[in-house]
Order: structure tokens, then C-alpha cells, then sequence
């Protein structure tokens, strides 16, 4: 495999901070579940906190599900950038793109996503766990990233 080959679905298509908040979640928590078990309790907290007990455990078991297909079943592994980066890999705009799509409610558009990230016969699954989760990041009501981040996101303009 050449090195590009290694890296395909790592090159950077955009910001987080041009994301809705829903799909910059979806970002932050995949590249987290990706760090490990210490990442893991980090992203369970944060839907305990958000959602409350029953609930918050309730999403984390769907993004797991997920998470755990995708990388079951994936056609390849998903590439991510570190968590602290402010980059989109083209894989992750994917990723945030299908669950937003899936959390819309757009069950045809989200189907074909999945069939972009997995085999065919298990995308009805991770379209299912996509929309559960999707549902569950609507209900914390988030925050748009550059309004988290306090970043000035206006363009720099050069004549």
C-alpha cells in the first residue's frame, strides 16, 4: 500500500467551526471513542451531564454500536485527525454529515451514507444508531464549535 493509499479519508476538506454543532459533536466524539478507554469515560460524562443518567447511557451504547460497525464492517478504517485538531478530514465530514442526515429524520439519504462507510447488508444498522444518536445530540441543545471555541471565524481577506 502507498503512503497516500495509508492516508486516504485523512486529507483536510474544512474547519469544525464551519460544522453545525450537531456534526462538529459527532467529530469530537468519534475522534475521542478512537483515543481509548480514558477518551470513552470522557464522552460518557459529557451525555450523563447533558442528558442525565438513563439517557446519556442510552446514547453513548448507540454511538458505541456504531462505532464498533463501522470499524466491524467498515471498507476501510475511518481516518481521523488528533482531537485537538482544528482540521475535517474528508472521512470525518462524512462521518458528521451522515449523522446529521440520520438525526434529520432523512432515513434514504442516511442509508446511502452508510453504504459509503460499510457493506450494504449492515448499513440499515449503523443508519439506526446514526438517527439514536443524532436524536440524543439534538437534546443536549449544543453549541454552534465557534461559539465554544471563541474563535474569530471571519476570513481573512487578502487583495
Amino acid at each position: 500500500m502507498t503512503n497516500a493509499a495509508e492516508k486516504r479519508g485523512g486529507a483536510p476538506v474544512g474547519l469544525l467551526t464551519e460544522l453545525t454543532a450537531i456534526e462538529a459533536t459527532s467529530v469530537m466524539c468519534l475522534r475521542l471513542w478512537s483515543d481509548g478507554a480514558d477518551a470513552q469515560a470522557k464522552v460518557l460524562d459529557d451525555f450523563v451531564a447533558g442528558l442525565g443518567a438513563v439517557r446519556g447511557r442510552k446514547a453513548m451504547q448507540s454511538f458505541e454500536r456504531l462505532c464498533d460497525l463501522c470499524a466491524s464492517y467498515g471498507r476501510r478504517p475511518l481516518m481521523r485527525h488528533a482531537v485537538q485538531c482544528k482540521c475535517l478530514g474528508a472521512d470525518e465530514s462524512c462521518f458528521a454529515n451522515f449523522i446529521a442526515t440520520a438525526a434529520e429524520g432523512e432515513r434514504e439519504d442516511a442509508l446511502l451514507i452508510a453504504t459509503l462507510l460499510v457493506r450494504p447488508d449492515v448499513a440499515p444498522l449503523i443508519a439506526s444508531c446514526a438517527a439514536e444518536f443524532g436524536l440524543a445530540l439534538k437534546r443536549m441543545h449544543l453549541c454552534r464549535p465557534r461559539n465554544i471555541a471563541g474563535l474569530d471565524t471571519t476570513p481573512t481577506t487578502f487583495h
